[in-house]
Order: structure tokens, then C-alpha cells, then sequence
């Protein structure tokens, strides 16, 4: 189903600059701050964007509209992305691209034997890299892209307001004191939303959780630090 700006992007040739134009891409990201990097990535090659935060939300969309490419990441708040990409593979017509994204490098593999075409690790900030991903993805038609040198202009940075609401989503996770896969996603969630920011001591941290979960240890300490570290960086405010 498309509206009155899809049919006008459409009816436009991409360019070099804007080899994605006439594209609408469906992000489905539970991460603000990494689907503002996704925003300005697909406003940069002249794609639209479609936004869903989890899985729900995702098939709502996707009963809706009919995008062209859709990204998503593997862990989300109401499941597997996983599952999500096992559905778009075995549609018919199929999504045209269909990419995977995630801060586990590991999980590729499992992204492309679910049907992923591609798969983007985390954190996604390179504009060639994204529109290669996309581009190599689709079908065979000509899309024009720019073969610039990739240097400080190749590289987004989302809005750190962004980095605060997710933040802000994970004190609130925090203040609920989450248990069993409630504690499971906050490591996950924390994990990604830290690569993106590169930040370093609060992705140990993430990642120390989900390695006491995994082994089935205690986890008080890991959750005490993450709480430390999240409420400091919401308190100082200083990356905003």
C-alpha cells in the first residue's frame, strides 16, 4: 500500500549520491539511538525509513505497507529476530533485501540460515557500508553509488538525546528489577546500545551479565554495576 511520497520517490532515478532513492526501508530496532544512525543513513542515500521497535510492531507494518528493504535486529524486546526474518524469507513476494543486524558478531551465520541476505554488524555508522549491504542485497538493477573516498564524511553520528532515552529505557528496566529473560534482554539491550556509543566499560558490563546468566550464576554484582554505570552517565548528562 503505498501513499502519494512513495509514488513520487519512486517515480524519481537514484543518483550517485542518493543510489537508494525511491526506496523505503523498514528498521526494525528496539535501540533509539541506533535507528537515529539508520535515519540518517537512509536520509543521506535518499531512502525512506519505516520504524518498528519490536515485533508486533514489525508485522503491523508489514501488513500495511510493502517496503523494499528491511533491516532487522536479532534481539528485540518481544523476541527473536530470528523468527521475524523466518517469516519475511518465506513470503510471497518476498521483501526484495531482507538484512539482519546485530552487536554478536556470531550470529550471522544464524541470520543467513533463517534467510537473511545480508547481515550488518553493530554499530552501523559507515555510509558506504550500508548502502553496499543494501545494494548487494536487492536484485539485480541499476542503483548508482558513489565510489568517494571513505573518510570523516562517510561516517554518521546519531543524536546523543537519542543515547539518553535508551538509557533512560534501561533505568526503568532496571528500577523494575528484572529477572529470568526480563534480565536477559537488558544484557542484550545495554550490549548493543554500548557498541553503538562505544562505550566500552558499559559494554563489559552488559557482557559480563549475560556470562554470569549463561552460566547461571549469581548476578547481583553485574546488575549493581550496570545500574552504576547507567544512572552516572544519565546523571552527568555530559554526552548530551
Amino acid at each position: 500500500m503505498a501513499d502519494d511520497l512513495t509514488d513520487f520517490l519512486a517515480a524519481r532515478e537514484p543518483t550517485a549520491q542518493r543510489p537508494l532513492l525511491g526506496l523505503t526501508v523498514l528498521v526494525v530496532e528496539d535501540s533509539r539511538f541506533a535507528c537515529e544512525a539508520m535515519r540518517l543513513l537512509c536520509l543521506r542515500s535518499g531512502a525512506r525509513i519505516r520504524r518498528a521497535d519490536c515485533l508486533a510492531s514489525a508485522r503491523r507494518h508489514l501488513m500495511a505497507y510493502r517496503p523494499t528493504v528491511v533491516v532487522v535486529d536479532l534481539g528485540l524486546p518481544d523476541g527473536s529476530g530470528l523468527d521475524l526474518i523466518r517469516e519475511i524469507a518465506a513470503r510471497s513476494p518476498r521483501v526484495p533485501a531482507l538484512l539482519a543486524t546485530s552487536g554478536d558478531g556470531g550470529a550471522e551465520k544464524a541470520a543467513l540460515a533463517a534467510g537473511a541476505d545480508a547481515f550488518l554488524p553493530k554499530p552501523i555508522e559507515s555510509l558506504s557500508v550500508f548502502r553496499s549491504a543494501v545494494l548487494g542485497a536487492l536484485p539485480a538493477t541499476p542503483h548508482p553509488i558513489s565510489t568517494g573516498r571513505r573518510d570523516a564524511e562517510d561516517r554518521v553520528t546519531p543524536d546523543p538525546l537519542a543515547l539518553r532515552d535508551d538509557l533512560a529505557h534501561a533505568a526503568d528496566m532496571l528500577d523494575h528489577r528484572p529477572a529470568g529473560e526480563d534480565l536477559d534482554y537488558l544484557a542484550q539491550f545495554l550490549s548493543g546500545v554500548a557498541r553503538s556509543a562505544h562505550d566500552a566499560p558499559l559494554q563489559a558490563a552488559a557482557e559480563a551479565l549475560a556470562r554470569e546468566r549463561l552460566a547461571g550464576r549469581g548476578t547481583g554484582t553485574p546488575v549493581s554495576r550496570i545500574s552504576g554505570l547507567v544512572r552516572h552517565r544519565l546523571a552527568s548528562g555530559a554526552a548530551f
